[in-house]
């Protein structure tokens, strides 16, 4: 699958939060700042191109579907921010975060970011603290 433009990315963004099946319509109206509809139409088609989505006729119209699931493709496109600007090191990546003045993290995220380096290591099970089920992790985001 190829890379994506910043407006591809609005775009997959509007579909996943859509609940992962919306019109050429549905996705304009769900941008912030859209461009024309037959922009979105058109971008569309790049991303069928592409295979990052797939259409099914509903009638007259097409509804468009993502080919993976939101966490899939977040994980693949982390894999190429990993392997384009930090040789695909993932210390690299979260020592850069860490150390930046912007980065805004809760003792909680740390807490959960030990453990799972624990069960990375094989020292703890990685569970989620209670309460945190159907969260981004398990891919069932909404947003």
């Amino acid at each position: 699958m190829g890379g994506l433009s910043r407006r591809e990315r609005e775009i997959m963004d509007a579909l996943y939060r859509l609940r992962g099946r919306a019109t050429a319509a549905e996705i304009h109206a769900a941008l912030l700042d859209p461009p024309s509809y037959s922009a979105v139409r058109a971008h569309l088609a790049i991303l069928e191109e592409k295979g990052h989505v797939r259409h099914e006729e509903d009638g007259r119209r097409y509804v468009y579907l993502p080919t993976q699931p939101r966490q899939e493709a977040a994980r693949n496109a982390l894999r190429g921010v990993l392997g384009t600007f930090f040789g695909g090191s993932l210390g690299s990546a979260v020592r850069t975060l860490l150390s930046d003045d912007e980065t805004d993290i809760s003792d909680e995220e740390l807490d959960e970011l030990a453990r799972l380096i624990n069960a990375a290591r094989g020292e703890t099970p990685a569970a989620p603290p209670a309460g945190e089920e159907g969260d981004a992790r398990d891919g069932n985001a909404h947003g």
